[in-house]
């Protein structure tokens, strides 16, 4: 069992430190920061990774640590409030002084702390699905990206169900740089954007979108749509008869609205994902039975849970194959290698060395009547392929950027 030491109500969140179980190890800990959403719009989503990366130090720990140093967890709530973020980054990176920093569900809260992260060189995972195109030698990204997600999911959509779309995304950089890849796609597949919309974060009332979308007449909708509040959609077209296919790259897969919502509010939604708790193979029975005999209470096992075990994982082999060292640029010398790789209850995922960004299996998930989930199709060991070709390559250069389909690195401009 981990061992807990008291929470201290600090002026801007609970600051909870965690350190792993069967610490045998003589050496000194690896400290790991995790800031995560354990409260706010978020942590119906985000617990669950707190207690993924909880459940991978255990296990770590009980085998010797890594390279015999026990993990010790540092672990702030973030509350999805961005300014705790910025605080607590630059508190876990100055005053905790961890090795490596596990952080971030939103896009936006990315974008806070990780200016921090390169002012004090730091090392960070960011562990969630996302609109891909940060090049950033102090990031690894473990989450799918578009290229993985929509190159699959769109021209699938539109061959099964027409070229017509309508998207509706967030109104942040997740959604606006999601529904560009979207417009894109549907374009280079022959098809029509009969419409677009962005909604602001905290708007619950969708009757006007809903006005939009059934005199648009599109034969899909995509719904970007993040947070409880925005989540509103889905029961609110239900009732309205929207009977419309949806395609997704975030429900289901982070937020597990097919459990949370009354059926049939998700019927016909097909979400791309690289892992949700129904993926039937013996990996992840396997994962499920360790996760919920530690956590028996948890509601769902999401992609980001996968997501935030295998970083773990994939940590702790990084450190150990540059004999001990936590140093970021011995780490970034192994990951140049090419062959840092984990198998876990997604299957078998490696990271590319010039993106720092990971291979996935991507299931097409689909939400029946009764909100059970059926996988029409599985694409296998898709590539995070569109930075490197665009450009990035971190074993060159280190831009620290975030690029877009219209704003790709300057080598391909």
């Amino acid at each position: 069992m981990h061992k807990r030491a008291s929470g201290v109500l600090a002026a801007l969140g609970t600051v909870l430190l965690f350190s792993g179980a069967a610490m045998a190890q003589d050496g000194e800990p690896i400290k790991v920061g995790v800031l995560e959403d354990q409260s706010g719009d978020f942590a119906a989503a985000t617990m669950v990774k707190v207690h993924a990366i909880e459940l991978a130090a255990e296990e770590i720990n009980a085998a010797g640590g890594i390279g015999g140093r026990p993990i010790e967890l540092v672990v702030y709530d973030t509350q999805s409030d961005n300014t705790r973020y910025q605080e607590f980054m630059r508190r876990v990176l100055q005053r905790d002084k961890v090795d490596v920093v596990f952080a971030g569900f939103s896009s936006a809260s990315r974008e806070a702390y990780r200016p921090i992260v390169n002012q004090f060189d730091g090392f960070a995972f960011y562990n969630n699905q996302y609109e891909g195109g940060v090049c950033d030698a102090n990031m690894v990204v473990t989450g799918a990206v578009p290229e993985q997600q929509f190159s699959t999911l769109i021209p699938w959509m539109m061959e099964e169900y027409g070229p017509n779309v309508y998207t509706i995304a967030a109104d942040y950089n997740f959604g606006q740089i999601s529904a560009e890849w979207v417009r894109n796609i549907v374009a280079e597949n022959g098809g029509k954007m009969v419409g677009e919309e962005f909604i602001p974060l905290g708007v619950s009332q969708f009757s006007q979108t809903i006005q939009n979308i059934q005199t648009a007449k599109p034969d899909f909708v995509v719904t970007l749509l993040v947070g409880t509040a925005q989540a509103s959609y889905y029961e609110q077209a239900a009732s309205a008869n929207v009977s419309l296919p949806m395609a997704s790259s975030v429900n289901v897969g982070q937020g597990y609205e097919h459990k949370r919502f009354t059926p049939p509010s998700l019927a016909n939604m097909f979400v791309t994902t690289n892992y949700i708790e129904e993926v039937d193979s013996p990996e992840s029975a396997d994962f499920i039975q360790r996760f919920k005999a530690k956590f028996p209470d948890e509601p769902y096992i999401n992609q980001e849970a996968a997501n935030s075990y295998i970083a773990l994982n994939l940590y702790k082999q990084m450190v150990e194959r540059a004999d001990g060292s936590t140093d970021r640029e011995d780490l970034r010398k192994i990951i140049a290698e090419g062959d840092v790789c984990f198998d876990g209850p997604s299957g078998n995922v490696c990271l590319d060395p010039k993106s720092q960004h990971m291979s996935h299996t991507i299931y097409l998930a689909k939400v029946e009547e009764d909100h059970s989930i059926t996988f029409p199709t599985v694409w296998e060991d898709i590539k995070p392929y569109w930075l490197g070709e665009a450009g990035c390559d971190l074993t060159q250069n280190d831009p620290s950027e975030q690029y877009t389909p219209s704003n790709p690195p300057p080598a391909a401009n």
